[in-house]
């Protein structure tokens, strides 16, 4: 189990904490970051790669995949449609906004299952057993967390404004519970503990944390489904982002989870209208400091 895993939560709050103005600083923390995730998902594909059995768990592995996404996405959006219902959310009439590029931003969604591959593939086919393997993905990851604390005190963001924006905050809100809903249903169905299940229901689109934090807590195989339960997230969030902004805005911002506020930002904003921005970024942004923090509680639960 995740000793500490609390404890790795210290860097986000950390970063969090401390205000930077220098602008080439927060450019180089940017491409750090940016290559930090990639590291940390080759580190995860190296685990698997090196997982004894791998052949024989593929299937499992793939059952354990389709029924995290399925369940997520009936309760998530259940709950972001009841959300709708009580609280509409008008998005701007008459968009004509130029293309987002969707070949661009579904072939930058597949980047990261490019990094997992590479390492799975050199870990089954190349490399040696690595026994510090497992302690540089947590140092990295523990790295990345400050980083990304730095980036969200520092994007120009005010926390009581995100926290006064209630579309926003309640989109969260809706997302987080129905996601927990979505992980008790799926106990039975996973054969987990209930508290580690519902930290795989915690990653809301965030797959470079959830996948290296639940190998780490619950071994590569794990791992492997938080990846790929978030990157299939993203994937159908760029989907069905334009099919549901103009009637159902709360469904289609908050379906995308914590990538609100980055990779389906332009999505949205082409989609929706300038209206719909200043939402997705307070979502996005609660649901990032969320995630890490449900799954940091739950883990240490085990």
């Amino acid at each position: 189990m995740l000793t500490g895993a609390l404890f790795i939560l210290a860097p986000l709050f950390m970063g969090f904490a401390l205000p930077l103005q220098n602008r080439r600083l927060m450019t180089s923390i940017h491409y750090t970051v940016e290559a930090l995730v990639y590291f940390i998902l080759a580190l995860l594909g190296l685990g698997l790669g090196q997982m004894e059995g791998l052949a024989s768990q593929l299937g499992g592995m793939a059952a354990q995949v389709l029924a995290l996404v399925g369940v997520l996405f009936g309760a998530n959006m259940t709950g972001l449609w009841l959300l709708h219902r009580y609280k509409p959310m008008a998005t701007e009439e008459g968009q004509t906004a130029g293309s987002p590029g969707y070949r661009r931003l579904f072939l930058a969604g597949l980047k990261p299952m490019l990094a997992v591959l590479a390492g799975l593939l050199a870990g089954y086919y190349m490399l040696p057993p690595l026994p510090m393997a497992e302690q540089v993905a947590t140092w990295s990851l523990m790295l990345l967390l400050f980083l990304i604390g730095l980036q969200l005190r520092n994007a120009g963001l005010s926390l009581r404004k995100l926290l006064m924006n209630r579309q926003g905050l309640g989109i969260a809100l809706a997302l987080t519970f129905s996601s927990l809903v979505a992980g008790a249903l799926l106990i039975p169905v996973l054969a987990l503990p209930w508290h580690d299940v519902l930290a795989l229901a915690s990653g809301f689109g965030w797959y470079s944390l959830s996948g290296i934090v639940i190998g780490d807590a619950l071994g590569p195989a794990w791992g492997g489904v938080a990846f790929l339960n978030d990157v299939l997230r993203e994937i159908i969030a760029l989907a069905i982002i334009p099919l549901l902004i103009a009637a159902r805005p709360a469904m289609a911002i908050g379906y995308g989870g914590a990538t609100a506020m980055d990779f389906t930002l332009p999505v949205i904003r082409s989609s929706g209208g300038l209206s719909c921005v200043p939402v997705a970024i307070a979502s996005g942004f609660l649901l990032s400091f969320l995630s890490p923090v449900l799954m940091g509680v739950f883990l240490s639960l085990g």
